[in-house]
Formats: C-alpha cells, sequence, structure tokens
C-alpha cells in the first residue's frame, strides 16, 4: 500500500510547559475553543477543518525562531487590533529592510506574537 500524505489533514502541534497557561492565551486571549485530547493537551478547531494541537510537553518547549503556525486573515490591520485590545503582545522588529510598523505588521502581510512559551505564531493577510 502506498500512502500519500496529500491526501490527508495536516496541522500544528505545539509543546506548553503549563496547560492553564497555555489554556489563558489560546483560549482567553485568541478567542479559541478547546476539547480535551487524551495527552492532557487540547484540540482547537480553526477554519476551513484546520485545528491546533497544544499539548503539555515541558521538556520540549521553548521559541525555535521559527514561526510555528500562521492564520490567514481577510483584515490583518483589524486582526492585530482585535487581539492587541485582547491583551496580545506583537513582536516588533527593525533589522535592515525587515521593519515592521508600530502595530507590528511587516509591509502589510504578517505579524508575529508570541504564546506564554515563547510560541512564534503569526497572522497573514489573505
Amino acid at each position: 500500500m502506498t500512502v500519500n500524505l496529500a491526501d490527508f489533514p495536516v496541522g500544528p502541534a505545539i509543546a506548553v510547559s503549563d496547560m492553564e497557561r497555555a489554556r489563558g492565551f489560546y483560549e482567553g486571549k485568541l478567542g479559541l475553543t478547546g476539547a480535551e485530547s487524551p495527552d492532557g493537551g487540547r484540540d482547537y478547531q480553526c477554519g476551513e477543518g484546520t485545528s491546533i494541537h497544544v499539548f503539555p510537553s515541558p521538556a520540549f518547549t521553548g521559541p525555535t525562531g521559527a514561526t510555528l503556525l500562521g492564520w490567514g486573515v481577510d483584515d490583518l490591520a483589524a486582526a492585530v487590533d482585535d487581539l492587541t485590545s485582547r491583551g496580545v503582545a506583537f513582536e516588533r522588529y527593525d533589522e535592515g529592510d525587515f521593519k515592521t510598523d508600530e502595530k507590528g505588521i511587516l509591509d502589510g502581510a504578517v505579524a508575529w506574537m508570541k504564546d506564554p512559551d515563547g510560541n512564534l505564531i503569526s497572522l497573514n493577510q489573505r
């Protein structure tokens, strides 16, 4: 049997050190609704049949420097404003041509935030 992974759904799995703190961010600030999973984590359903799995794994958390997941949104500036009003802090970059504006948006196309463990998450203009 040949398995073609392109035929199956895929979604990010994010390790966190403290599930209650993670829930405060993913549910309280980002507004996601989660369901318990067998590993003690939470599954968050998102648009177009996608999902995020957040699970406790204190030994394997921490920032990688890479973006772990990103949402494509219809109005990036409005999404950043809304999440900022809920207490989400967006990253600011000022490195050569890689400069975000005062809201944390790069070239009107992408903005980054971090979860409580420093996992980098983006919002992207669709």
